[in-house]
């Protein structure tokens, strides 16, 4: 088994997904030094230990999903060491320095437990304990989803139940999500919560009809006194996971209990939901969250470098905030490499410092290339084929859909800050790989046949002159 091997081609899917800055900022420098076939433990050594507590915090399950399906394991244990120590500690920041060339302080404060990646205090189960309403920053782009999220917190079951949270990935969702869950525990440690992804929720369900603990299954989920889930477009296409959430769902609201939603859509625009289900998460209140102005994306880097314990310049807050995309997880991933400069290389951040390092990163709205939403392109595509919304994200294979369905494909991929990832859930694709096949034969069609090129570069022109 040649581990660099299997390396390169986790770089190579993680490139696809999550896109070259996160490969070239985390994973580039970390190495994969061995196997243990007889405990299943993959060990990897990070450069640092800045690097080693930021994949641990942020990366470990995109690490067991990808590492378990390329060596072939269902359960995998990772252990990730700091190649510069002997022992296996996780260290948090303790303070960055910026007004002076002072080195970094970084304290272990908690230690790896033997044959587990990280015990972290930044999470109770699946909930992010940093995850709350104090560092979220609200504003006119998402103050009805950040009010009814308080009033569902301070009110569960009885305010906005079921709420619904929808907006595109990276705006801030499953920040109010968790932030719900904190403050309810914090309030009253009575009461139930769960916070639980779309996907992990049908992994669960498919596991409990496999051995035979469907009973178990449900009575989980209906005795929770708040359910919060992430990322529900994800059980469309999947008829018995409809089906068995419908009941959880009929019970729990029965009972007054508080359930709450985050998509990347409306309901009525998720394709291959069921119609029943599709009413009831569109009986309660929804709320979106939009694209953060410059002066909120100013504010919320800022508030992410005091989290840190570090105070940002004006002038460097504005430089990220004006050239990168509205993706709050992008501009705090742009914040993180920052810092993280600064700390190893014990640099002051200076303007001259930010624009050095992240210029080849960040994406110049006012640049040639047009950063556009997903939304936006299919709605001309749609109006230029003569296709719905629905059709265009369901599984039907019709001529005309479906290449109104690649070209929607193919321009997303050209013109959208989107990984390949986000383009295929956009679709209601469970990965990359349709969205791959759909460039890759618009791509050859224009090679091909002047006329349909010469009518993508039209469609293009009217995209981008509105």
């Amino acid at each position: 088994m040649n581990l660099n091997i299997i390396w390169e081609d986790f770089l190579k899917i993680i490139n696809e997904e999550e896109g070259s800055r996160i490969v070239e900022t985390w994973f580039k420098a970390v190495t994969l030094s061995s196997w243990d076939i007889a405990t299943k433990t993959i060990f990897l050594k990070a450069p640092n230990s800045f690097v080693r507590e930021w994949i641990t915090l942020n990366y470990l399950n995109l690490l067991k999903k990808h590492l378990s399906r390329l060596f072939n394991e269902r359960d995998i244990n990772i252990i990730l060491t700091d190649q510069s120590k002997a022992e296996i500690s996780v260290p948090l920041v303790k303070s960055v320095d910026l007004t002076s060339n002072v080195n970094s302080n970084f304290t272990a404060q908690n230690s790896i437990k033997k044959n587990s990646l990280v015990n972290s205090k930044k999470s109770a189960g699946n909930i992010n304990l940093d995850y709350t309403f104090e560092t979220f920053v609200s504003g006119p782009n998402n103050l009805l989803a950040y009010s009814a999220s308080k009033a569902v917190a301070d009110k569960p079951g009885i305010l906005y139940n079921p709420l619904f949270i929808y907006g595109d990935s990276g705006l801030g969702k499953t920040h109010l999500l968790h932030a719900i869950a904190n403050h309810i525990k914090n309030k009253n440690g009575k009461l139930s919560v769960l916070y639980q992804s779309a996907d992990r929720f049908v992994n669960e369900f498919i596991n409990a009809i496999r051995f035979d603990k469907i009973n178990l299954f449900e009575n989980k989920y209906k005795n929770i006194d708040v359910l919060l889930i992430d990322d529900i477009q994800f059980i469309s296409n999947k008829e018995q996971t409809q089906e068995a959430f419908f009941y959880i769902f009929n019970a729990l609201y029965e009972s007054k209990k508080q359930i709450v939603f985050s998509s990347d859509s409306l309901p009525h625009d998720i394709a291959g939901l069921a119609e029943r289900l599709r009413s009831r998460l569109d009986c309660g209140l929804l709320a979106d969250i939009q694209k953060p102005s410059l002066e909120i994306k100013i504010a919320i880097l800022k508030k992410k470098a005091e989290l840190h314990q570090v105070i940002l310049s004006d002038e460097v807050a504005n430089f990220i905030a004006s050239k990168s995309s509205s993706n709050v997880r992008e501009l705090e991933g742009l914040l993180i490499r920052l810092l993280a400069f600064s700390s190893l290389m014990h640099q002051s951040i200076s303007l001259e410092v930010a624009q050095k390092l992240l210029s080849r990163n960040i994406k110049d709205e006012s640049s040639k290339k047009k950063i556009l939403e997903m939304h936006f392109i299919a709605k001309f595509v749609i109006k230029h084929y003569g296709v719905t919304l629905s059709q265009l994200r369901s599984a039907k294979r019709v001529k005309s859909i479906s290449l109104a369905r690649h070209i929607s494909m193919y321009l997303m991929k050209k013109y959208c800050d989107n990984s390949l990832l986000d383009i295929g859930i956009f679709f209601n694709r469970k990965d990359h790989s349709t969205v791959i096949h759909a460039i890759e034969k618009i791509e050859q069609l224009k090679l091909s046949d002047q006329i349909f090129n010469q009518e993508i570069q039209n469609l293009e022109n009217k995209i981008l002159n509105n």
